[in-house]
């Protein structure tokens, strides 16, 4: 009996497939071909595309195993349905199919930090969409992974709606995955998380203000966005929606700002102290300054710009803002400045030993520091500096680095992933770091110094009070900091008022005098306790006072005054000298022991003068 012959278009396809599972060195332990030639010829790919979702999803393993095969090399197109609903395998198919891009794939996300079973899950995620693309993983676009994904989770929200979960696990993968796809080069952008579109409910809003009112707003609106920027133009856009839908509720007789009368502003700012705030009971006084300066702020340029709609009045005046509480500069003293370097110096995450150190060091704000880029150290001629981007003031500055900080930021480079397609320094798994991590991280820090909450600006203000109360100029801190003016500065001269200091001390020895208080109590008066701290203090005196300085805290300043151009000594103090000039040499401290050999010196060329 002759055989009958076979399909061409057929006998390609089971070709192909015979490859592939060849080249995975799956053919020789599963000769399947014969039952994907006998479906494409019972059922072939047009017959497939026409059955039910039922019927497809009713086909026996082998068929369907053939199925996932003929849908990842693009032979089928599967509906979002099938995909949701048949678990396919289709992450492990795609895996040997396109396994020179697996392979691609799963190097860059380890490089980038995601774990072998997190980046697999990616994989088997991003299969699916090019799956429903009906194309290879490696040509995806940005345009059609949005769209695709959008497909699959409004189904999976259809076909699972009991079980909400596996939609935001598909999104999370996803999200990750194309973040792999833009660093492997493969998409033009990198994701974006997405967030409510509140773009319905602001025109709804605009809506019902007055016509003639809400024009005047919109062009106010218009003109400011050319001079502010945008983060700061969401605030204001929002506050004179909401006085515009107040207005609307409450004063229906005000058509434009020309209606506006002093009555309606005193109304406005009843309810804006009675009303909630988002995560409060009340508003506070700086977010009501802020409300109530937009709209002084609006109506005085309206009345200098002179347009067709104009305040016909002064409707506000500096007394309507709430007076703002004006406190010192929150810092940490230097026992508990020390503690936490210690603690940030032993916490196992990279990322956190040199963040503490860098803001404490550098006084960076915290969007300043997540804002340095790759090239933000530069060396100018022996020594590096840090340039510090535009930030909160729009200003950039030159600080100098620290050896240390340069070492720690080598680690950190060496460490970074050179498939990065992003300019900044602090990334992580493909993305840049936000302000949440840096909170989170100095938390862990502080918890384990045991020093109670600190913010990162308060880590700007402790190198501030230090270097201040160490003898560094005004103008040499408001250049560290990037002070626009002196004033930002002078507050800090608040904290560490030597002339206060000075007076207060000389006219406390007066007063003491007066009373003629004894000195030292009779030795019989003394508790252990007292003994044990005096004998303390005499054991660490130094050739100016004594140090009360926890025995087990190390100080970097223990020579800051001999160290001071206006510090004086005489013959009488030499002995102190040289056990301090031994104790360094003994610690190994090599600059401290210089500082004390040349006083010594300075003695010696005294002494032989006289």
């Amino acid at each position: 009996m002759s055989r009958l012959p076979r399909d061409p278009e057929v006998e390609a396809i089971v070709a192909a497939y015979r490859a592939d599972l060849e080249a995975d060195g799956r053919y020789a332990k599963h000769p399947v071909t014969s039952p994907a030639r006998a479906f494409l010829v019972r059922v072939g790919v047009e017959g497939w595309s026409q059955m039910s979702l039922a019927e497809q999803l009713a086909l026996p393993g082998r068929d369907r195993r053939f199925v996932t095969w003929l849908i990842v090399s693009c032979r089928l197109q599967p509906t979002p349905e099938y995909l949701m609903l048949s678990r396919l395998a289709s992450g492990q198919v795609a895996a040997w199919v396109h396994r020179d891009f697996h392979e691609r794939f799963m190097t860059t996300a380890a490089e980038l930090g995601f774990v072998s079973k997190t980046a697999e899950l990616q994989w088997w995620a991003i299969a699916k969409v090019a799956a429903l693309a009906g194309v290879a993983p490696a040509r995806l676009t940005k345009r059609t992974l949005d769209h695709t994904r959008e497909r699959l989770l409004a189904t999976l929200g259809r076909v699972d709606a009991d079980r909400p979960l596996r939609a935001v696990r598909l999104r999370a993968r996803l999200h990750g995955a194309e973040m792999t796809l833009y660093h492997l080069g493969v998409v033009e952008a990198p994701p974006r998380l997405s967030h409510p579109d509140g773009s319905v409910l602001r025109a709804s809003e605009w809506a019902s203000v007055p016509p003639r009112l809400r024009a005047t707003f919109e062009g106010y609106i218009e003109q400011m966005r050319l001079s502010l920027r945008p983060a700061t133009m969401v605030g204001i856009e929002a506050e004179l929606r909401e006085f515009g839908s107040w207005v609307a509720r409450e004063a229906p007789e005000v058509e434009a700002v020309a209606d506006l009368r002093r009555e309606h502003i005193e109304r406005y700012k009843r309810y804006l102290a009675g009303r909630p705030a988002r995560r409060a009971e009340r508003l506070s006084k700086v977010t009501l300054r802020a409300h109530l300066g937009t709209l002084r702020t609006c109506f005085e340029r309206l009345t200098e710009w002179d347009g067709e709609d104009t305040p016909t009045r002064v409707l506000m005046f500096a007394g309507d803002l709430p007076r703002l509480d004006d406190p010192l500069p929150r810092f940490i003293d230097d026992a508990a400045a020390a503690k936490l370097l210690r603690a940030a110096r032993e916490h196992p995450d990279r990322f956190t030993r040199l963040m503490v150190e860098f803001l404490a060091r550098t006084g960076l704000r915290r969007s300043e520091f997540l804002d340095l880029k790759i090239d933000s150290v530069v060396q100018i001629g022996s020594a590096y500096w840090l340039h510090v981007p535009l930030g909160k003031l729009r200003n950039d500055r030159y600080i100098p680095l620290h050896p240390q900080l340069k070492q720690l930021l080598d680690e950190w480079v060496a460490h970074r992933p050179s498939s990065l397609r992003e300019p900044w320094l602090f990334m992580e798994r493909g993305r840049r770091i936000a302000e949440g991590r840096v909170l989170s991280a100095l938390a862990s820090v502080t918890d384990a110094a045991g020093i109670g909450h600190v913010t990162p600006h308060q880590l700007r203000h402790t190198l501030a009070t230090q270097a201040i109360n160490r003898g560094m100029s005004l103008e040499a801190i408001a250049a560290l900091l990037g002070h626009r003016s002196m004033r930002m500065t002078l507050v800090y001269a608040k904290i560490a008022n030597r002339t206060v200091a000075d007076e207060y001390f000389r006219v406390s020895e007066k007063v003491e005098a007066l009373y003629d208080a004894p000195k030292e109590l009779p030795a019989s008066s003394e508790g252990a306790e007292m003994r044990k701290l005096r004998s303390e203090m005499h054991r660490r005196m130094l050739g100016n006072g004594y140090c009360a300085r926890p025995v087990g805290l190390d100080c970097h300043f223990e020579s800051i005054c001999e160290s001071c151009t206006y510090f004086q000594t005489t013959l009488e103090f030499r002995p102190i000298l040289e056990r301090q000039r031994d104790d360094a040499a003994t610690k190994g401290q090599v600059g401290r022991e210089k500082i004390f050999d040349g006083l010594l010196q300075r003695l010696d060329t005294q002494a032989k003068a006289s």
